[in-house]
């Protein structure tokens, strides 16, 4: 700030350098004073989104049977689970579906730390995220926590026609359909140098590879669980009537993986509040009761 002032003449060498040093220390209160009073001022990132009255969720597009549909009506487990959460943090929800990246990196970077180059995101949440541990160290910007379930892969087929599915090899001379550009895919086409390659049917979805067995176009499905279970519901057809059998490959974690959310690192007052918050959905059968809505069996994380 420049200031008129009377200069009576030139002070000596001293004189400058006391009143510097006065000036200095009287600066100082004020621009501490000034840092503080900012400080107090300037909201956390939860204050900002109790402002806002909005949680942003992002969810994957076409990832049925936990998030699908268009952007103006997306439905599915994640979904729904989304917005339990939202109205246990008295929030709305406000769902931002995105599209798969090259790798999961990509995606917590676009939707959950950084935001897309586009402008679209980030959430303030991330549902269907890895909890792992090794992922967790190479992803260290976000903050993965509150596995809500379990899922793995499993080979879908009925019994009456194909009765037991142990190995691989029980599989040869059938026709198999998986997934297109999953690991479930390259699992099963990558036996042994390509022993079933042959026989395996690619399909956009795992519902729509698990429906044509449900059809009988098909002897079985490698997908997972959640994909045959939701098949089967959505045909409704007896879930008891099919055989959802566990099947070892290399590259695929036989006891599955837990699935969980995901914030901005330094968002741990969110985080805290979404772990609470699931704690009291799976406490009072609410979480379990989403699943059952959407045909889907609840395996602990």
């Amino acid at each position: 700030m420049n200031r008129d002032s009377y200069k009576p003449g030139p002070l000596p060498r001293r004189s400058l350098l006391r009143m510097a040093g006065g000036l200095a220390l009287t600066a100082l209160p004020l621009a501490m004073g000034l840092q503080t009073s900012a400080q107090a001022q300037e909201r956390s990132a939860m204050q900002k989104i109790r402002d806002s009255g909005v949680l942003k969720i992002a969810l994957y597009k076409e990832n049925a049977p936990w998030s699908d549909g268009s952007m103006t009506h997306m439905t599915g487990l994640d979904v729904s689970l989304g917005e339990a959460l939202a109205a246990a943090l008295q929030l709305k929800p406000a769902l931002l579906p995105f599209d798969a990246g090259e790798n999961m990196g990509d995606d917590l970077r676009n939707m959950v730390w950084k935001g897309h180059y586009l402008g679209y995101g980030p959430a303030d949440v991330m549902l269907h995220v890895p909890v792992d541990k090794y992922f967790m160290g190479e992803n260290r910007q976000a903050f993965i926590f509150a596995p809500y379930a379990r899922e793995h892969l499993v080979v879908l087929h009925n019994p009456k026609l194909l009765a037991q599915v142990y190995n691989p090899e029980d599989l040869e001379g059938k026709k198999i359909t998986t997934e297109q550009g999953t690991g479930a895919s390259s699992a099963i086409m990558g036996y042994k140098g390509g022993l079933l390659r042959d026989r395996v049917s690619l399909f956009k979805s795992g519902t729509d590879a698990a429906t044509a067995v449900l059809r009988g176009e098909a002897d079985a499905a490698f997908v997972s669980l959640a994909q045959a279970e939701a098949a089967v519901f959505a045909a409704k057809l007896d879930r008891k009537d099919w055989a959802f059998s566990r099947l070892t490959l290399p590259g695929v974690p036989p006891n599955g993986w837990p699935l969980g959310l995901a914030v901005k690192a330094d968002n741990k007052e969110l985080a805290g509040l979404l772990d609470a918050a699931l704690d009291t959905l799976r406490g009072n059968g609410q979480l379990l009761k989403i699943f059952q809505a959407q045909g889907l069996t609840l395996a602990a994380p």
